[in-house]
C-alpha cells in the first residue's frame, strides 16, 4: 500500500515537470527604442562604429599625475567602494534565486511533556494524567515551477544583480570624469594665479611710476589713486583665486577618498589630448553607457517580476515529506520501532484572495511600463549629453582662437597707450583702461583653455567611456 502511494506521488512529480513545457511566463525581448537613432544633434555626421568610449582612460589621458590621481580614486573613493557593496548584497539574492529549484530542508528535535485530563481520550489511556514524547523531524518540501515563477524570479534577481554591477561602471566613469576635470580646473587656477602674480608686480611698479610723475608735474594724484585702485583689484583677484584652489584640492582630495590635502600637479600648458574626437553611431550607447545598460536591466528585472505576479494566477503544485523518530520512551527514542513518515503532495489554486493577486499583477505591469519609460529617457539624457558635449567643444575650440587675439589686441592696446603717455599725447585713464581689459582677457583665455579640456572630458563620459 505504501508502495503504491509512493508511485501516485511520483507520477504527479513527473506530470508536473512534463508541463513545465507550457509555462506561461514570457521570455524578454529588447524593445524597440527610436531614441536609439538619430539622437546626436551635430553637424558632424558619424561616418563609421568607431568611438573614442573604446579608449581606456590610461590612453586618453597622458599626464602622470593625473593617472596616478584617477588610480587611487578608483582604489580608494567611498562611492566606488559602497556600489561594490551593493554588488555583493545583489549576487547573494542572484544566488537565492538560483537556489529556487531545489528543495527546502528542515531538522528539528523536542521533548514534550503534557499533563493530561483523567476523563480524556489518552488521559485514560496513560496512567498518572501525563506524558513525555520524545521526537527528532525532518521536513522537506519542493515546489513544482509549472508556470515558470521561479525561474522568472531567477531572471529577475539576475538582471538586478547586472543593474548594480552597471551602476558600478557608472560610478567609475563619473569619477574618472571628475578627477580629470578638476585636476584641470586646479592647473587653470595656477596659470590664473601666475598672471595675477605677474600683474600685481607690474602694477606696484606702475604706482611708483605714476607716483614719479606726479611729481613731476606729469600726471595729477587722480591718476596715481587709479593706478593703486587697480592694483588693489589684482591683489583681491588673487585671494579669490588662492581661496578657490584650496576649495578645488579639497574636492579632489574627497574624490581621492582622502583628507583633504595639498595636490601635487602639472601644468596647463603642458596638457595634450592625442586622442580623435569619434563619437560612433548612436546605437553603441546601449552597449557604452552604464546607466543605459543599468536602465535596460532595471526593465528586465520589472519584466521578470511581471511574469512572477501572472503565475501567481495559476495552481500551484508541491511535494512534502515528514519522518524521523518518535518516541514516548527515552530510552527507545532511537529505536527502528519509532521511525516515521508522512508524504503529501498537493495542488492549491486561489479562488478568493481579497484582490491581493491581481493589486500585485497590476502594480507590476505598471512598474514595467515605468521602467521602459526610464530606459528611453536615459536614453535620450544619453544622446543630449553627448551633443551638448559636442558643442561645447566646438564653441570653446572656436573661442580660444578669439580670446588669444582679443588678449593680443588689449597687450598691444597697453605698450602703445603707455608710449603715447610717455610722449604726452594720451592721458592716463586710456592707459587704465587697456591694462585692466588686457588682464581680464588673459583671464578668460585661460578659462576656455580648461573649458576645452573640460568638454572633451564630458564627451568622453557621454559617450560610455572610462570604465573598460
Amino acid at each position: 500500500m505504501n508502495h503504491k502511494r509512493i508511485f501516485k506521488i511520483t507520477a504527479i512529480a513527473g506530470f508536473a515537470l512534463l508541463m513545465q513545457s507550457c509555462f506561461v511566463a514570457k521570455t524578454y525581448d529588447r524593445p524597440e527604442v527610436k531614441e536609439a537613432e538619430g539622437t546626436y544633434r551635430t553637424d558632424q555626421l558619424p561616418q563609421d562604429s568607431l568611438t573614442m568610449a573604446d579608449v581606456t582612460w590610461e590612453e586618453l589621458f597622458t599626464d602622470t599625475y593625473l593617472r596616478n590621481y584617477i588610480r587611487q580614486g578608483l582604489e580608494n573613493n567611498l562611492d566606488i567602494r559602497i556600489a561594490i557593496q551593493q554588488i555583493n548584497a545583489a549576487e547573494a539574492y542572484m544566488k537565492q534565486g538560483k537556489a529556487g529549484y531545489f528543495p527546502s530542508l528542515s531538522v528539528g528535535a523536542d521533548a514534550t511533556h503534557q499533563f493530561l485530563s483523567k476523563n480524556s481520550q489518552f488521559g485514560a489511556v496513560f496512567d498518572g494524567g501525563e506524558m513525555t514524547q520524545y521526537q527528532l523531524t525532518g521536513n522537506l518540501s519542493w515546489e513544482a515551477d509549472i508556470w515558470g515563477k521561479i525561474r522568472s524570479n531567477r531572471r529577475a534577481f539576475l538582471a538586478s544583480y547586472l543593474q548594480t554591477v552597471e551602476a558600478h561602471k557608472a560610478v567609475k566613469t563619473e569619477l574618472i570624469a571628475a578627477i580629470a576635470s578638476t585636476y584641470y580646473q586646479l592647473l587653470a587656477l595656477d596659470e590664473q594665479k601666475k598672471i595675477t602674480e605677474e600683474t600685481i608686480a607690474n602694477r606696484k611698479s606702475s604706482l611708483e611710476t605714476t607716483s614719479a610723475l606726479k611729481e613731476a608735474g606729469t600726471v595729477t594724484e587722480v591718476a596715481v589713486k587709479q593706478t593703486e585702485a587697480q592694483l588693489h583689484t589684482a591683489e583681491a583677484i588673487l585671494v579669490d583665486i588662492n581661496a578657490n584652489i584650496k576649495l578645488v584640492e579639497n574636492t579632489l582630495s574627497i574624490l581621492l577618498g582622502e583628507a583633504p590635502q595639498q595636490i601635487e600637479r602639472s601644468t596647463l600648458d603642458s596638457q595634450k589630448i592625442d586622442t580623435e574626437l569619434r563619437i560612433g553611431v548612436p546605437a553603441q550607447l546601449l552597449q557604452n553607457r552604464p546607466d543605459v545598460m543599468a536602465a535596460e536591466y532595471g526593465l528586465v528585472n520589472a519584466f521578470e517580476l511581471t511574469n512572477v505576479a501572472r503565475s501567481n494566477f495559476y495552481p500551484s503544485l508541491t511535494l512534502s515529506a515528514t519522518g524521523g523518530l518518535q518516541s514516548i520512551e527515552f530510552d527507545k527514542w532511537f529505536d527502528s520501532g519509532s521511525l516515521f513518515a508522512t508524504i503529501t503532495g498537493g495542488l492549491l489554486q486561489p479562488i478568493f484572495n481579497k484582490r491581493q493577486i491581481r493589486t500585485q499583477y497590476e502594480v507590476s505591469k505598471a512598474q514595467q511600463e515605468s521602467a521602459l519609460l526610464q530606459f528611453r529617457q536615459t536614453l535620450l539624457n544619453a544622446g543630449k549629453e553627448v551633443s551638448d558635449a559636442l558643442y561645447t567643444y566646438q564653441a570653446e575650440t572656436e573661442k580660444i582662437d578669439i580670446r588669444e587675439k582679443e588678449f593680443n589686441a588689449y597687450k598691444l592696446a597697453t605698450e602703445y597707450s603707455e608710449e603715447l603717455l610717455n610722449n604726452g599725447m594720451a592721458n592716463y585713464l586710456e592707459v587704465l583702461t587697456a591694462k585692466e581689459q588686457a588682464l581680464n582677457s588673459e583671464l578668460n583665455f585661460i578659462d576656455a583653455k580648461f573649458q576645452q579640456l573640460n568638454a572633451v572630458i564630458s564627451l568622453y563620459k557621454a559617450l560610455g567611456g572610462g570604465w573598460k
